[in-house]
């Protein structure tokens, strides 16, 4: 019964015309340890479950990356495909139906330096997916030569992902700032992960939000927030989404509320050209944006 009311909401959603558009939001965080590709993960997890399909572009090496968050393992590597070795169905992983990994660490860091014939067989491959894709979630790592991944700067949301110390609150307020003088990004999404209550979340947020407004640096927008929650604990030692081990946990309630709200979040005709627009704007990017040399 639950999967049934679970296909009624994605039919509704789409006769009323949500996520027709392919949607591209990146995952980012000023520090390691605030559960970003554990956030990634699961939201990715229950977006299939609402019946989209789903790709993760993930920039983590293997034992960081989110094929492990499944149990996984990559083999492959998206530059084996622009190089040419492999096709890309080859490098693609499915954990479950409606969703597809695509580990990217070794590529993302050579996307500004290929070649012409090297760009087009990226486009070529990500163009000619089997089949089309709803919704792209990028897993970003922190290590870029630019400071900041060019799929996030050729994704239409960034959602900056933080837990409520306040050395992560910081290295958050430092990212965006960064990010906004270098690259003259306005807007980011703010999701605040490991907090005791929802209160506790939304005092985070205000905080960082009313700074950021008040000094120009961007406009922040609340994303939702994790509870501190054991099942997230133990499902990440299993090697599993706690939407899979725990569905019926406060973490796993959550990530769903956050992935329904995704679907609705305001992204203009951004995404109207689909994958191959989307690939075609990283290339633009990755090849002639160069940041401002900027103290955050």
């Amino acid at each position: 019964m639950a999967d049934f009311r679970v296909d009624q909401a994605a039919g509704l959603r789409r006769l009323l015309g949500g996520g027709q558009q392919l949607q591209v939001v990146t995952f980012v965080a000023g520090c390691e340890g605030v559960g970003r590709s554990v956030a990634v993960a699961n939201i990715a997890v229950a977006l299939a479950r609402l019946g989209k399909e789903v790709l993760i572009i993930d920039e983590h090496a293997s034992r960081d990356d989110i094929a492990s968050s499944f149990g996984l393992m990559a083999r492959f590597d998206l530059l084996n495909v622009v190089q040419r070795e492999i096709g890309l169905p080859q490098v693609l992983l499915q954990p479950m139906h409606g969703l597809r990994i695509l580990p990217a660490a070794r590529a993302v860091k050579k996307l500004g330096r290929l070649s012409l014939p090297q760009q087009q067989t990226l486009l070529d491959a990500m163009s000619g997916l089997e089949r089309p894709v709803d919704v792209i979630l990028v897993d970003a790592s922190m290590a870029h030569p630019n400071g900041f991944s060019p799929f996030g700067l050729a994704s239409q949301e960034a959602v900056v992902v933080l837990s409520g110390n306040s050395a992560s609150i910081t290295e958050a307020y430092s990212l965006i700032k960064k990010v906004s003088h270098a690259f003259a990004r306005r807007h980011f999404r703010i999701l605040v992960n490991k907090v005791r209550s929802q209160l506790d979340a939304r005092s985070i947020f205000d905080n960082i939000a009313q700074v950021a407004a008040q000094r120009g640096i961007a406009q922040l927008d609340y994303a939702g927030a994790i509870p501190l929650d054991e099942a997230l604990r133990q499902s990440f030692q299993l090697g599993r989404p706690v939407l899979m081990q725990a569905p019926d946990s406060p973490a796993a309630a959550a990530f769903r509320d956050i992935a329904a709200d995704l679907l609705y979040w305001q992204n203009g005709d951004a995404g109207a050209g689909g994958v191959e627009y989307f690939i075609q704007q990283l290339l633009h990017l990755s090849q002639r944006i160069t940041p401002n040399v900027l103290r955050a």
